[in-house]
Formats: structure tokens, sequence, C-alpha cells
């Protein structure tokens, strides 16, 4: 038909002429998908905010050659404007994005639609550290794309955990036979804290120290880069400092807090 309907949350856009956009979309039933957004630049636009990275709507799409063509798009989740204004958060959504983009294609994934809006909306609620939202939903998204990592058993050959080498080309942790020469090792609490983000245990995550979340997030950034071979260019901007909701409160009354007049002076 070429008239369709589908939710989907927007990865990416691009400027085309002088007032319409390129919107690159996950959708939840017609997967990836590249269509034109008339209009939306201009001013008086009706739903050019809605069409903006982040954000999740329900869409009315006119199926063309090579391009669809955006009729109308109501919101579901605000996430962008909220998410825009924390780096950190804006940062992870970012990598999220660029993620959902490289392992989804047009014959799409519900899981894997269902999974990032999850994570989106978590960032804008601020539920957990924008650091752990992101390691967390990189190695769930690498798991349902076929790449899950074993932080118990052994990757290579299945000896029962737990084990305290690594090796990320291996897929996670490895048992004493199997890890070659110089495998890097693992304390305890960080393959506990992995193996936490994995399966969403976040009471035990939300515990874990910096050092641990640290070391974790080293892992998840290799493993993701080895699988995704081109690896993505929105990792490295990754602001881990403000890992928790009470440190970006400080932070936020720390820059609004009036100047000491001696400091003026």
């Amino acid at each position: 038909m070429p008239v369709y309907r589908d939710e989907g949350v927007v990865l990416r856009t691009h400027k085309l002429g002088e007032a319409d956009r390129i919107v690159i979309m996950l959708t939840r039933a017609h997967g990836k998908v590249r269509a034109v957004a008339k209009g939306v630049r201009r001013t008086g636009s009706k739903f050019g905010a809605r069409l903006e990275p982040f954000m999740v709507a329900d869409v009315q799409f006119y199926e063309g050659r090579s391009l669809d063509t955006i009729t109308q798009a109501e919101s579901l989740g605000s996430y962008g404007a909220t998410i825009a204004d924390d780096y950190a958060s804006y940062t992870a959504a970012s990598a999220m994005v660029e993620t959902a983009d490289k392992l989804s294609d047009a014959e799409g994934s519900l899981q894997q639609y269902l999974l990032l809006v999850g994570a989106l909306r978590s960032l804008a609620r601020h539920e957990h550290g924008p650091g752990m939202t992101l390691d967390s939903y990189l190695l769930r998204a690498l798991s349902m794309a076929g790449w899950a990592p074993s932080f118990e058993d052994c990757s290579r050959c299945g000896a029962p955990g737990p084990h305290d080498s690594i090796v990320v080309q291996l897929g996670g942790v490895v048992c004493a036979d199997c890890a070659p020469t110089g495998a890097p090792r693992l304390d305890t609490a960080t393959i506990e804290h992995l193996g936490a983000l994995l399966t969403g245990a976040w009471g035990v995550a939300d515990a874990a120290d910096e050092g641990t979340r640290s070391r974790a997030s080293g892992v998840v950034a290799a493993y993701t880069q080895w699988h995704l071979e081109r690896g993505l260019r929105s990792l490295q901007h990754v602001d881990r400092r403000a890992s928790t909701a009470d440190e970006r409160t400080a932070r936020a009354n720390a820059r609004s807090a009036p100047t000491p007049a001696a400091d003026i002076a």
C-alpha cells in the first residue's frame, strides 16, 4: 500500500534543500525507514519538533521509490529535549542510536526497537547513570544481534564459572585452559557488574563504585567496537563523569549558585 502508519524513534536527520529534512527512523514494524519530512525546518511547521533525534512518534508515511514521505507525526515520547539538556545523557543517547542504526536493517527487529525506546526513556527520566544505561543497552543490543557475551561460564569451552580472565574476541570470560597468554584479568566485582548490566539487575549495578563502573565500561566499549568492526564514532565522546542523578543535581546547583563576593573582588 502506498500509505502506511507505524511508530518509530528518530535515529538521525539530514537537511534537504531549504526547508525539508531527511529523517532516518527505526520503526516498530517496518525496520529502518528513510523518509522526507517536507517543510519541517520552517518556523511554522506543525510537526518539525516531533522529528528530532531521540524522539518517538506515531508517523504516517507515503511510500516512494527511493525515499518515503512523512505526511503526519504525533509525539509518543518527547525524550529529545530532556536528553539534550544533559551532556552525559546526550552523548550516551548518540551512541545508542548509532548502534541501533548499525544493527538494524530494512527487515527490522521489534526487540531492538523496544530496547532502544526503553533505554531512551530511562535516560530522559534519569533512572540510572547515563554511562550505565548505555553500557546495559550495548550489551543487550549486541546479544539480540547474536553476540551475547558470557560473564559466568567460559565463552569458549563452556566450563562452569566463575572465571576472571576476559577476552572480548572470544565472547567474554574464559577459563584458565582457554585463556591466551597475557589475557587481562578482572576482579569479581567488575564481572558481577557486567553480568548485572546484561541482565538488568539494577539493584546490583547501581551499588557498584566508580572504579568498578569504569573498568566495566572499558570492557563494554572494547566488546562493542570488536563486534561492530568499524566501531562507533560517538562512543569516544561519551561523558562518563556524570554517572548518577545526585552528581548531575550537584553540578546543576553549583552552576546556578551565586558567586561569592570574595571571588568577584
